[in-house]
This record gives structure tokens, sequence and C-alpha cells, in this order.
């Protein structure tokens, strides 16, 4: 397997910029005329051109990546890449792409990847990568870090709710266009999952494929081995009944490295991928689209006299009960946990950052100013 990653683009778009974003990806004009944005659209489109095949649709693919705060996001994608450099904070949202090789053809595919930071407090930024030129070849995958428990179903109710509303929104954009997009969508979601799957009445399956990865397995893999157990069970059936597929990860252990190589490459390329069904809460997790079940889930983590005693309208929300008094959430999405983008050296712009030095000195000389005439006028009274 071999890919490539000829240069990124750390693309930080923030609130004022989203509304703006109605195209598929960000405006070319926004770039310079050479860029490597530029240069991998051109050759995608040569290459299309010179195979003649209109019906190939890896050009288009894409990844979307989000999750946790300071869960691996951006280290995962590195090591996909097989860029050994030292991974830097994700700041809004932010866009590669990797191109695979085929065979001994010049021609190569591309595959779009979007990484979104911050945890849950930007999720209004899929907005971008989500959009009726997309939603048919895009695959969502929620990084959880396993560490951090007591923030894990905050984080993914919070990231799920967020990606589906956008697609209603999308959807809802498309109704004149295409107003079966919403059937495609769940026809696709059931080939995945299997559409004479036993758990059928069970299964609501998320419109567009979704990937639950589980990071820093190293440090999870030394819990106690019920609390391993209950978030494994957890995750199994949160996954299940939103025909997910789960894949654990560390950047650690090159063994999950390369799976989770092997599964980015399967939804940006096409390629293989295993089939192989890993449930041991001692080991990490492997689950594939619909190879789980309900029987072999088994019960949520209450006591079974307790059960009763239970108001859960629905089994996932009995579920969250259940996770949620084992494990009491912590919410995450504070945006002062975010650092000023304006003071990391990484992002330096002269020209920009001189202008705004500028228009500080500016903003201190009018408030001394202001100050002082205010003093002033309290003397006078």
């Amino acid at each position: 397997m071999s890919f490539s990653s000829s240069g990124s683009h750390r693309i930080f778009l923030f609130f004022n910029l989203y509304t703006q974003a109605s195209s598929r990806y960000p405006p070319l004009s926004a770039l310079s005329r050479d860029s490597l944005w530029d240069i991998a659209i051109e050759q995608d489109r040569t290459s299309k051109q010179e195979k003649g095949d209109s019906q190939t649709c890896n050009e288009d693919s894409a990844v979307f990546i989000v999750g946790s705060k300071n869960s691996g996001k951006t280290s995962m994608i590195l090591r996909f890449l097989d860029r050994d450099e030292a991974p830097k904070p994700t700041v809004a949202l932010e866009y590669t792409f990797g191109r695979r090789a085929k065979g001994h053809n010049i021609a190569k595919d591309v595959g779009h990847i979007w990484e979104l930071g911050g945890g849950t407090w930007l999720a209004k930024l899929m907005d971008i990568p989500i959009n009726p030129d997309t939603i048919m070849h895009t695959t969502l995958i929620i990084v959880l870090d396993l560490s951090l428990p007591n923030e894990l179903w905050f984080t993914l109710e919070s990231l799920l709710t967020a990606a589906k509303s956008r697609i209603e929104t999308v959807i809802a954009e498309m109704k004149n266009t295409m107003p079966n997009m919403r059937d495609k969508l769940r026809e696709k979601a059931w080939e995945r999952v299997g559409s004479d799957h036993p758990d059928k009445n069970m299964i609501d399956p998320f419109l567009i494929p979704l990937v639950i990865v589980g990071s820093k397995f190293d440090i999870f893999q030394d819990f106690d081995p019920e609390k391993r157990k209950v978030i494994c069970k957890t995750l199994r059936f949160y996954a299940h009944v939103h025909g997910a597929s789960i894949q654990f990860f560390s950047t650690k252990i090159d063994q999950l490295v390369k799976k989770t190589q092997v599964a980015i490459s399967h939804h940006l390329f096409g390629t293989n991928t295993s089939k192989t069904l890993h449930v041991e809460p001692n080991k990490p997790l492997i689950v594939p689209f619909g190879l789980d079940s309900i029987q072999q889930i088994g019960n949520p983590p209450i006591a079974d006299q307790d059960i009763g005693r239970v108001h859960a309208k629905t089994p996932l929300e009995l579920w969250k009960i259940a996770y949620t008094g084992y494990f009491p959430q912590e919410k995450t999405n504070n945006p002062a946990m975010v650092e000023d983008p304006a003071k990391d050296p990484q992002f330096a712009e002269p020209a920009i950052d001189a202008l705004r030095a500028q228009k500080d000195d500016e903003l201190e000389r009018y408030r001394r100013l202001s100050e002082r005439r205010a003093k002033e006028a309290g003397q006078m009274i």
C-alpha cells in the first residue's frame, strides 16, 4: 500500500467565514494560482480525462475527521500519509489530501481529508466539508479519547447530533434538485450494514459512512478490566444501532496504525478492508459494518434488579443512563479551552501581524484617551 502527500493546506475557517462557503471547497481565488490545491485538482481532472471513465468517484472521496480535543486526530492523519513530522494543534478546520499510486500508472487517485479541531465547540464548521456536492462521497470519522471516559459519551453524542443536523440541512437544500437523496443515502447505508441483519428493527443507520475510532489504546489497555468492559460494550452498542464501524487506535502500536491506515484507505480509495471481528475487551476493538449484534453485545451495565427502575424511552437512552452512571460526564465544549492562534508562532504572517499590531496600538491609545477624558470629566463635576 503506497500513499503520498505532496503538501497540505492548513485552512483556518472561523465563524465569520463558514457561512460564505457554499461551494464544495474554499474558493480557489482565495489561494495562489499555482497552489498545491490547484495542482492536485488539475492532476486529478487530467487523470479522469485520460481514463475516460466518468463513473469513477474515487477522486471525490473524502474523510471528515472530528473528535475529542487532543485525541490524536492529526497524528492519525500524519501516520496515514506516512509523514514523519510532529503534529501541530488544529485551530479550526484544516484540509489536506493524500494520493494513491495505481500500479505502474502515472495517474493517482486523490483523497480529500478534512479535520475539525477544538473538540465539540466548533461543530458548526461541519457546514463546509458536508455539503450537497460532497455528501454522497464523504465518510465521518469520530475520534474518541479512550483515556478520558468521563468525556466520551458527551463528545460522541454532541458531534453525532451536529453531523445529523447538518446532513438533514443538506438533504433539505437538495429537495428541488434531488428529491430522492434521503432514499439514496439510506439505501447505501443498509448496503453497509446488511438489509437482512437480524437486528434490523433496532438499527437506524447513519446516512453517511460513520467510523468510531477509539484513540490512546496504549493507555486504555491498562484500565481496570471492568472499566474496559463497560466502555467497549457501550461503544459497540452505540456503533451498532447507528450502523457504524469501530476501530481502536494508538500511535504507539504499529499494528493498530496499519489497521487504521487500511480503514482510511478503504473509505478514500475503495481499497479492500478486513472483515474480521475483534470484540474482546482486553484487546483492541475492530468491528466492521454490520458484523456485531445485540445478542453478542449483551445487556447494559445495570444490575438486573435495577433495570425496571430506570425510566428510558429507548434502548440507547438506557445505555446512556447506564454509562453516565458509571462515568459521569464532563462537558468539553468551552471555547476558552482553545488558544488564540494569532499568538502562535507557527501561524505567523508578517504583513497581517504588522497590521494587527498597528490596530492594537491604535486601540490601546484610544482606550487610554477615553480613560483620561472620563477621569477629567469626573474631576470637573
